[in-house]
């Protein structure tokens, strides 16, 4: 049955939402001055996603957004690729609205890190901590008049997915990278056209994998979600397939 225009439309903001949030390694984020009646103040941050999609940030107890939240929780993230535009207002962007904690939750540093390499510089500083967005809303514009509030459960990614895979996400990147290199140089190369050899699978989610090359990062999206580890690897066989059928024809036309 087909879908009537609003469901579909309701469909496209989703996926453009979530590609926004799994693609992003940086954000602006706005908070309540602490110290200045509650002004909002925004600054450029780095970012990455747990399993789930939410956001996770690395931050320094001297910068004035973290004491900012550390009064006032209540924060959102803008997420947008639009600049390059002629008309920036024709590109998709989507505000997540919620409430950032400090967290000390092994896997949100491993993910933030995997996505920030250079991070890990400075990440075991005492005055630095990893902190998780509780996401309670998305407002996502996918063009110029076209806007939708979304809720948290509408974009985020199936708490039991989420669960599935966080038990599974390491051993199916050490396997990737070790027996699989090939595959993996084909996922950047071939599908997503992005040059070299040498990358590796640096995290995987419901919705697709990360991968990364000598600081260089691509975000491979699955063509349909994973509810757990083994459609997660049946999403990777069947992307090397295509990789691979892709990778011949550009071969047959040079």
């Amino acid at each position: 049955m087909a879908l009537d225009a609003r469901t579909s439309a309701k469909l496209q903001d989703v996926a453009t939402a979530r590609a926004l949030l799994r693609s992003a390694r940086s954000a602006t984020l706005s908070t309540a001055l602490a110290n200045n009646d509650s002004w909002a103040y925004g600054s450029l941050i780095t970012v990455a996603t747990d399993l789930d999609g939410s956001p996770l940030m690395l931050f320094s107890d001297l910068s004035d957004h973290t004491r900012n939240i550390a009064k006032d929780p209540r924060a959102s993230l803008l997420i947008e690729r639009t600049s390059r535009r002629r008309n920036p207002q024709t590109g998709p962007r989507v505000s997540v609205l919620g409430r950032i904690d400090m967290t000390s939750e092994k896997r949100h540093a491993r993910r933030f890190l995997a996505r920030h390499p250079d991070a890990k510089r400075y990440a075991g500083f005492g005055d630095f901590n990893f902190y998780h967005m509780r996401v309670k809303r998305f407002h996502v514009v996918g063009g110029f008049a076209r806007a939708r509030w979304l809720g948290a459960k509408d974009v985020l990614s199936d708490a039991g997915a989420a669960a599935a895979l966080a038990e599974a996400e390491t051993d199916i990147i050490e396997h990737m990278n070790a027996d699989h290199g090939e595959a993996v140089d084909l996922y950047a190369n071939a599908l997503l056209k992005r040059r070299g050899s040498g990358w590796r699978m640096a995290g995987v989610d419901p919705d697709g994998t990360d991968l990364v090359l000598d600081g260089r990062f691509a975000r491979l999206d699955f063509s349909c979600p994973c509810a757990d580890a083994g459609q997660c690897r049946d999403q990777l066989v069947y992307l090397v397939a295509v990789a691979r059928v892709n990778a011949g024809k550009a071969q047959t036309r040079g």
